[in-house]
């Protein structure tokens, strides 16, 4: 906003507050929350509880610990999440020595998504050493869960410029058939343990094998490699394209990619390069990841981002508020990680190329938008993808009706899959 001199002026501090927090929160009249009031604990505990139906979790270990956090309280939820994950992993151990491999595989799992969820509200401090070691200890956990799964998993390593990125292999089985192939990734938060439970496992049942991977500003390569988001996304997909096309089970004419949350922009962004790859999930679309980032702060944030004195009083403020809102705290730190920026305002000028006005129409692959009509983290982005592309396309509206209507169908991924893989199914399976 303008003062009465014409100058460009920030809210006061509790104006501040009081906009992004109801931008941010967006609190639908009538919504209930899982045990927390606070939207984003609410939403992040069906995130993690939802996993029950593939592995990842089990919703009395999942209730137990949530009713011992603190609402709004990311020290609560770090420590309470953390003792379920410790006392999950020991059950492991103590399983394996035992002898009871599966019984091991299945508290190995659960452990490790339980670890990544103790992990997710740290990155509003990105040095916080906690970040490094709870995550590794998700991915250790992954890994031992891994080496006793009855269909293959093996970790690999992607050749990408002069380092690597990671992965995972998820089999049918070790027979060497060529099967289809679909390659998974994330989006602003997930790591490719948790991709497992939200799609990989219920891919490899379909007959499917899939490739799940992190790139830039994911997983192993911004905590370890440093290495942050970069908006060209096909030049990360086609060194995976490249690595899966050496493997012996892949079928090099039935390929495909899905990108979750702003991998719903990563995803059709690469394949509007990487013509190899024979299909497209987008879960859910992203046409302008910096429009929608926007929407959530002050009305005058253009202005303010133009003006030098502006950006550095909001960056105060934004900052300052890191730990009174939760939301708010975690979209700027979890930004600024991921993203290599600095301040709040350097995050948002990052975000600007990450858009598909240029690159949608030179899609030629089919391609699946899926859409929840509760989704509060990109409302309307679907649509509007789906309206840009110009190739062969399905629109996939979830609703809260059917309970999948939560950003990514989150606590409903069964029911999500089921349509999602029978696409795939129809566009990669021989009849």
């Amino acid at each position: 906003m303008r003062n009465k001199t014409g100058k460009v002026t920030t809210l006061g501090l509790s104006a501040l507050i009081l906009t992004i927090a109801l931008i941010f929160t967006n609190v639908y009249a009538g919504d209930d929350g899982i045990i927390f009031k606070d939207p984003q604990y609410s939403f992040q505990l069906l995130r993690t509880i939802g996993y029950s139906s593939t592995g990842g979790a089990d919703i009395g270990e999942c209730l137990s610990t949530a009713y011992r956090i603190k609402d709004a309280d990311n020290e609560s939820w770090y420590a309470e999440w953390l003792k379920t994950a410790k006392r999950l992993e020991k059950t492991a151990k103590q399983f394996l020595s035992d002898g009871h491999k599966k019984s091991a595989k299945e508290a190995f799992f659960r452990a490790s998504n339980y670890y990544r969820t103790a992990e997710f509200f740290l990155h509003t401090n990105p040095n916080d050493p906690r970040i490094l070691k709870t995550w590794g200890k998700s991915r250790k956990c992954f890994l031992e869960a891994a080496k006793l799964s009855e269909k293959p998993i093996k970790s690999v390593k992607i050749p990408f410029g002069k380092t690597t990125l990671p992965g995972y292999l998820c089999l049918v089985d070790n027979s060497g058939k060529k099967r289809p192939l679909l390659i998974i990734h994330s989006g602003f938060d997930g790591t490719a343990e948790e991709l497992y439970f939200e799609l990989g496992y219920l891919a490899v049942q379909r007959g499917f094998n899939c490739l799940l991977f992190e790139g830039p500003g994911q997983g192993e390569v911004i905590r370890v490699q440093k290495i942050p988001f970069r908006p060209d996304w096909e030049n990360v997909v086609t060194p995976v394209v490249n690595f899966a096309l050496k493997l012996p089970e892949v079928d090099p004419q039935r390929i495909a990619l899905a990108g979750f949350s702003f991998g719903g922009y990563l995803a059709p962004r690469a394949v509007a390069f990487e013509h190899r790859i024979k299909a497209c999930v987008a879960d859910g679309g992203v046409y302008d990841f910096y429009a929608n980032a926007i929407k959530k702060c002050p009305p005058n944030i253009k202005e303010i981002l133009a003006s030098k004195k502006a950006s550095e009083k909001f960056n105060r403020e934004i900052v300052s508020i890191f730990n009174k809102d939760v939301d708010v705290g975690w979209f700027f730190g979890n930004g600024m990680f991921t993203f290599g920026a600095k301040s709040p305002t350097a995050f948002l000028e990052k975000l600007k190329p990450y858009n598909m006005r240029k690159y949608a129409g030179k899609i030629k692959c089919p391609v699946l938008v899926v859409d929840s009509n509760g989704d509060r983290d990109l409302p309307g982005q679907a649509k509007q993808l789906f309206n840009a592309l110009k190739c062969p396309k399905k629109y996939l509206l979830f609703t809260k009706k059917e309970g999948a209507g939560d950003h990514c169908q989150m606590g409903a991924i069964k029911y999500s899959n089921e349509k999602i893989l029978n696409w795939l199914e129809d566009k990669l399976m021989a009849k």
